[in-house]
């Protein structure tokens, strides 16, 4: 028996279905797109079959597939006969934002082989309605931005999960070697007192025990780490409401040997504390 959550993706073309399927991908789901709906029931079979291994999954089906959409509903019959649970989250749009969006992208509708847009589009409002009878969840998607979609899917089918959904890097690095090109915040922390300066800590890492005895002996990083704390309390919360998935902090010293690495170290530990997908990578420490 499946005992995961098993999501069905529909509705109009250009309603926001790939927007929401990568929603999903970035909640730990497995996704799929364009499903043909005679293979969603051989798909059910192998998450049942997998055990633990798929737990959540959201595959789109939809007009696409052409002639075969047309097996959809046989399909959710027999899902149902074999006790299988599953939610249908149907996505739709205003007939004028459809046509905008369109228009912007440049892409053919589906059914707008020989027709205009709006044709097409009032052509699959029929071929839908019965589906969309049967959904569990209906997202109009006519004034969200794609940074709400994802907050409001996050809410809806991972709710505990969604204010903690970003994996946090925190990596140490040099400026002697330059800057790393994906960081998304940088600090500073050549101010702090030096262990390069210390023979005995020299040639050591900010890994090393000793290393991080001195630089936290100091009142100074101390009040720096905990302004560094407030900034990320106030900086994650906005990154998560815009819908990203990833944040890169960097944290720099002069040879990223031994300040900026114990300073990395100690600021993924507390993210993690706090629950958040953190960890610490260190770029340059091995450098000499």
């Amino acid at each position: 028996m499946f005992r995961g959550r098993f999501v069905l993706i529909t509705g109009f073309s250009g309603a926001g279905k790939s927007g929401a399927l990568h929603s999903f991908e970035d909640l730990g789901f497995f996704c799929m797109d364009n499903l043909p709906p005679a293979l969603i029931p051989k798909f059910a079979e192998l998450c049942i079959q997998s055990g633990d291994k798929i737990k959540r999954v959201a595959l789109v089906c939809d007009i696409r597939g052409g002639e075969l959409f047309s097996g959809l509903f046989d399909a959710l019959d027999r899902l149902e006969g074999m006790g299988f649970d599953y939610e249908v989250l149907f996505m739709e749009a205003s007939e004028e934002i459809l046509i905008r969006r369109y228009k912007e992208t440049r892409r053919r509708h589906p059914l707008a082989e020989k027709g205009s847009i709006m044709e097409a589009i009032r052509e699959e409002r029929p071929l839908l309605e019965d589906i969309k009878g049967k959904a569990d969840m209906i997202i109009d998607t006519s004034e969200l931005a794609i940074a709400d979609l994802k907050e409001k899917i996050s809410r809806l089918y991972a709710p505990k999960q969604w204010e903690k959904n970003i994996i946090i890097t925190v990596i140490s690095f040099g400026y002697k070697y330059g800057l790393p090109l994906d960081a998304d915040v940088v600090f500073d922390v050549r101010f702090l007192p030096n262990p390069y300066y210390v023979d005995s800590l020299r040639h050591l890492s900010g890994n090393e025990q000793s290393v991080h005895d001195y630089i936290w002996k100091w009142a100074i990083t101390h009040r720096f780490f905990q302004k560094l704390k407030d900034m990320m309390e106030f900086l994650i919360p906005c990154y998560i409401k815009e819908g990203k998935p990833q944040l890169i902090i960097a944290i720099g010293c002069t040879g990223g040997r031994h300040r900026s690495v114990s300073l990395a170290n100690e600021l993924a530990r507390v993210l993690a504390e706090d629950d958040f997908q953190a960890k610490a990578e260190h770029r340059d420490h091995d450098k000499v």
